[in-house]
């Protein structure tokens, strides 16, 4: 049986990524990871193929011309990201529930795309002061980068009612819990459905 899909969205600095890292290996989940595909340069210790696929603007634009893209986006003045539908057919096909971590715009896309199938998860900080502390707490971007990921927080947040479910992450061992009592019930009712 082929896996389902999972849409986690969020600002960044909400903790999505840390969710998803205390989910993966959760047997009962049987979760694999969606990894994106950005035009962006790596940041610290990420790796090509691991935490994204890092492409050149040349070859996000030669791979979405040639459709190969469940869906992507231009998030920041010149940086894509965006789904493989190589990736989708990787975890699905291998009967694993797909979990991605994608931005809201990508999200509704996905939902939009494979309906029922899929499960879609807004993640929310307690507020955008907290969301600012932890930004500048990663002490990976400049001033500048940090007002630009808290605007566009703001407009994100804008999207949070049209996502299933939404989870504040005011405590991460209690939003994981959350997170992973929703896909929980969702993989159940699914099981259920296709009987």
């Amino acid at each position: 049986m082929k896996g389902k899909i999972i849409i986690l969205s969020a600002p960044s600095g909400t903790g999505k990524s840390t969710i998803i890292r205390r989910l993966i290996d959760r047997p009962e989940l049987r979760l694999g990871f969606s990894i994106s595909a950005t035009s962006r340069a790596p940041r610290g210790e990420e790796q090509h193929g691991k935490e994204y696929y890092f492409l050149t603007s040349q070859e996000f634009s030669d791979r979405v011309e040639a459709g190969e893209f469940v869906e992507w986006e231009e998030v920041y003045p010149g940086t894509c990201y965006g789904t493989l539908k190589s990736e989708v057919e990787r975890v699905t096909s291998e009967g694993r529930n797909l979990i991605m971590d994608i931005d809201v715009k990508g999200g509704l896309n996905v939902k939009r795309c494979f309906g029922d199938s899929a499960l879609s998860i807004f993640i929310l900080p307690p507020s955008l002061e907290e969301l600012e502390r932890r930004l500048r707490g990663r002490a990976t971007d400049s001033d500048e980068t940090i007002a630009r990921r808290l605007g566009k927080a703001e407009y994100e947040l804008g999207f949070a009612d049209s996502y299933d479910e939404q989870v504040v992450n005011d405590d991460i061992d209690a939003a994981a819990e959350k997170v992973a009592d929703l896909i929980k019930a969702f993989i159940k009712s699914e099981v259920i459905s296709n009987k």
